[in-house]
């Protein structure tokens, strides 16, 4: 029933995340998601940190794509300081946003990954796609309402997940 959660890899950050690890594990292009991995949910304007991630990836020719349930409005407001495609409307967990993103892409499900903090959307999704994931710690502590029945479901799931060793 928990292996559908369960995080190909788990990190604290997204920022954590560097060209050659990424390269080690096949992986051409990640897909993110935005509030709270990308971007705390309540600041929309991101960090230097984020900035200076974003044009690592760049120089090392991996694209980065938002895939978010929000508004094409919400992902646009958002995204605006950046150059970031996005796919919004993507109903995680179900597989649809994926593999549109990694269709606009061009490439398979084996040389991206999904990265997102939350195991019933992001995780969830990642599974339903066959693509490979990581979880990351939500950048801050608040969630947006919609969020906060999800992150008390989640507390079983993750508390199951690191009694039997499968994320730390």
């Amino acid at each position: 029933m928990f292996k559908n959660f369960q995080p190909t890899w788990h990190a604290h950050a997204i920022y954590d995340l560097t060209p050659s690890i990424l390269r080690k594990n096949g992986i051409k292009a990640i897909l993110t998601d935005l509030d709270n991995t990308l971007i705390a949910w309540n600041n929309p304007h991101g960090t230097e940190q984020l900035r200076k991630w974003l044009r690592q990836m760049q120089n090392a020719n991996i694209p980065v794509m938002v895939v978010s349930n929000n508004s094409y409005k919400r992902v646009g407001i958002a995204l605006a300081d950046f150059t970031l495609p996005y796919v919004a409307y993507s109903v995680k967990p179900l597989p649809f946003g994926i593999k549109k993103a990694l269709r606009q892409l061009h490439v398979s499900a084996d040389e991206a990954v999904l990265v997102g903090d939350q195991l019933l959307t992001d995780i969830r999704a990642g599974h339903a796609s066959g693509i490979r994931t990581i979880l990351v710690d939500p950048i801050v502590s608040s969630d947006a309402f919609f969020t906060k029945f999800n992150r008390m479901v989640e507390k079983v799931i993750l508390r199951h997940l690191h009694s039997i060793g499968e994320i730390n």
